[in-house]
């Protein structure tokens, strides 16, 4: 960890805080503002407090993926370079000499150096021993991010696991709620591989042990994250980039191997027969997931090294560092998503969608119907399944990143005959479907023309007093796009009763729209960014999108309720306290950026 602080000094992507800042949501208020900047930099936290109960702790470290250019640092490679390598061993070619002979040869045997490597005696990461009842949770610096969370959450925590025979391993990033300074929450989703190990334990009757390492080499927290295939240990891919095994060494108080060089490792076991409610905590959709029964970890001892820091990560609205740890993953899991779509030519998953909310994909389209066959695929693969919403385009669409003339090409092609409304699995996270872990899917084609018709555009004003006449619910009105076939119309709503009843009657109107967007109160409709991600996180396609033969669709983005048959409770968004963030600005932590606080929509 220390080399790469280092190595972010040297590139000026570190600013230190040497100021007294609390655990207790002033960390993470101002590590959440300053990643949302353009010149983003690392914060390193040299003096970390408890207000409450006056405890000092280790220094803490947040934001290390916060740029392009830190992350490109961590990796030491471009991440394209990388996807160029694993395209060449899925697709070799075969030597056309001695020479090419011998370098191909040369290469395999350095990709033994792609496993990891068990040490024998003790790590760097076990200088420091507590073992017992001398273990305590609360001497280390876990943060609370969000004033409703339901307590302080490791949240860049490598949590590592291993099957009941002991043959698989498993590295996963899960958030750890602190309970007592013994017991830590284990938020395994159910279609993760520590899910799946944990269901090995639980039918044989045996506590689960669990080692959870904090800090070290930062490519291990970007491992833990990667959608790889089941059954595959995720640090064989940071032994594949760093051209060097990840070096691990044993738990002292179970039998999990962990990184030799980790800051801090909690270890301990996870009783198969016992939960503990968990949450809420404000999540990386923005959202506050709710209360629910998780796994426990009783904590049988913690190590540390002699002078360690404790790495955290904030999460809540975007952009943070998901947007650069996302990057990384989008463009090194291309050539391994080619190989079930070959014809795929890039993708590309925008901040504002969280990523699973949101795929733009281009396709080298062979015949008809083959970008939905496509998006069926992408359904289907790993942790792609979890996408909501998938837009295909074809070879002549312009470049994914270029949003603006992305949208003006979709939109001149979007028609009813476009959509593609499926269901299937979706993140556990996700809040706006009917169920956890199951709801509905877009897909939209692209890839040919399937707009219909035109439209008699009007203004916004003259438009908004013409739906104000038919329903006084109709608040605000801005449409976007007006230069398309198909000008996207935004609604703020005062809901008072099913979204698709006031849709049916504006479609009086429906000379001057085609697609139709409706929002709750909560939104500014000057604000395109946040819009995007609200409306991306609050659709459930089976049941949020409508449309007539006609060619006119409509959007439900509003918040759900028993009103639309919802039966779940709508979770809050994240929203920083004003009251810490004024506290921050007064002290010269956080600048004033009403802009910045304005686009990101800090305070709600």
């Amino acid at each position: 960890m220390q080399k790469y602080i280092d190595l972010l000094k040297q590139h000026n992507l570190l600013k230190i805080i040497d100021k007294p800042v609390d655990i207790d949501l002033e960390i993470a208020h101002a590590s959440y503002i300053e990643v949302k900047k353009d010149d983003s930099k690392a914060l390193l936290f040299t003096n970390p407090v408890c207000k409450k109960s006056g405890r000092k702790f280790a220094p803490v470290l947040t934001n290390i993926f916060g740029s392009f250019e830190a992350t490109k640092l961590i990796f030491g490679v471009e991440p394209d370079a990388v996807a160029d390598e694993i395209s060449a061993l899925l697709k070799p070619k075969k030597p056309k000499n001695f020479s090419e002979k011998l370098n191909f040869a040369s290469y395999l045997f350095g990709m033994r150096k792609i496993f990891t490597k068990r040490l024998s005696g003790e790590g760097e990461c076990q200088q420091v021993k507590f073992k017992g009842d001398e273990a305590d949770l609360f001497s280390l610096p876990v943060l609370k991010t969000w004033e409703l969370d339901g307590g302080a959450f490791i949240t860049m925590g490598q949590v590592y696991t291993q099957s009941l025979d002991g043959e698989l391993q498993n590295l996963g990033m899960y958030r750890l709620q602190i309970y007592d300074k013994n017991r830590l929450g284990m938020h395994w989703q159910i279609h993760k591989d520590g899910a799946n190990f944990f269901n090995e334990y639980k039918r044989a009757g045996k506590k689960m042990p669990v080692s959870v390492a904090i800090g070290g080499d930062p490519l291990y927290i970007w491992c833990g994250q990667t959608p790889l295939p089941k059954g595959i240990f995720e640090l064989l891919l940071y032994g594949f980039i760093r051209k060097s095994p990840a070096k691990l060494v044993k738990s002292i108080t179970n039998e999990i191997y962990v990184p030799h060089d980790a800051d801090f490792v909690i270890e301990g076991f996870v009783d198969t027969d016992k939960t503990e409610l968990e949450g809420p905590f404000g999540d990386h959709t923005g959202f506050y997931t709710p209360i629910e029964p998780f796994p426990v970890m009783e904590v049988t001892a913690i190590t540390h090294k002699r002078e360690p820091i404790f790495h955290a990560t904030v999460v809540g609205k975007p952009p943070l560092e998901d947007k650069y740890m996302g990057w990384a993953t989008g463009r090194i899991f291309l050539p391994l998503l080619k190989t079930t779509v070959p014809e795929l030519i890039d993708y590309d998953m925008p901040e504002n969608g969280v990523f699973h909310n949101l795929i733009l994909a281009k396709l080298e389209v062979l015949y008809p119907g083959h970008a939905k066959q496509a998006m069926h695929a992408f359904w289907g693969v790993g942790q792609m399944s979890f996408v909501k919403h998938a837009v295909f385009v074809d070879e002549s669409a312009p470049k994914l990143t270029d949003y603006a003339k992305f949208s003006e090409f979709v939109l001149n092609r979007l028609g009813v005959k476009s959509l593609l409304i499926t269901e299937g699995v979706c993140d556990q996270l996700d809040h706006a479907s009917p169920n956890s872990c199951f709801g509905g899917k877009l897909g939209i084609d692209a890839t040919e023309d399937f707009s219909e018709g035109e439209i008699n555009l009007i203004g916004d004003e003259e438009l908004l007093t013409k739906f104000k006449d038919m329903d006084k619910d109709v608040l605000e009105l801005r449409q976007f796009m007006t230069h398309t076939k198909c000008p996207i119309c935004v609604i703020k709503y005062a809901k008072n009763r099913h979204v698709k009843l006031a849709f049916e009657e504006l479609l009086a109107l429906k000379e001057h729209f085609k697609l139709l967007v409706f929002v709750g109160m909560e939104n500014y409709l000057e604000n395109p960014y946040m819009l995007v991600w609200r409306v991306t996180n609050n659709i459930d396609a089976q049941r949020d999108i409508y449309y007539t033969k006609s060619g006119v669709i409509c959007i439900d983005a509003t918040p759900k309720s028993k009103l639309d048959g919802y039966t779940r409770e709508w979770p809050k968004q994240t929203d920083c306290t004003r009251e810490v963030v004024n506290s921050l600005i007064e002290r010269g932590i956080v600048e004033n950026d009403e802009k910045l606080f304005n686009k990101f929509e800090i305070f709600g």
